[in-house]
């Protein structure tokens, strides 16, 4: 029966750990380039437009509907924050 053959992990020789060790140095140094930001203040204003479109096109909708209807709605809404509250 043969003998398994064995593979051999190849040593790196100390200049290559070296040569590794001066490039991670480099890498974490070295100054990273400006990235274009967004102004908090335009961020805000445009993430609270999108929010007042939504709460008034669901608004809308919602008025739309029978009462019937709505009031099912509420009744599950309820029921939800209900089953959040902890249990004492």
């Amino acid at each position: 029966m043969p003998k398994p053959v064995k593979k051999r992990r190849k040593s790196r020789s100390k200049r290559d750990v070296n040569l590794w060790a001066r490039d991670l140095v480099a890498q974490s140094t070295a100054e990273q380039e400006e990235t274009t930001a967004i102004s908090p203040a335009a961020l805000s204003a445009y993430m609270a437009k999108l929010g007042a479109k939504g709460g008034k096109i669901s608004g809308a909708k919602r008025m739309e509907m029978p009462v019937d209807q709505r009031k099912a709605i509420a009744l599950i809404a309820a029921r939800a924050r209900w089953k959040k509250r902890p249990k004492s």
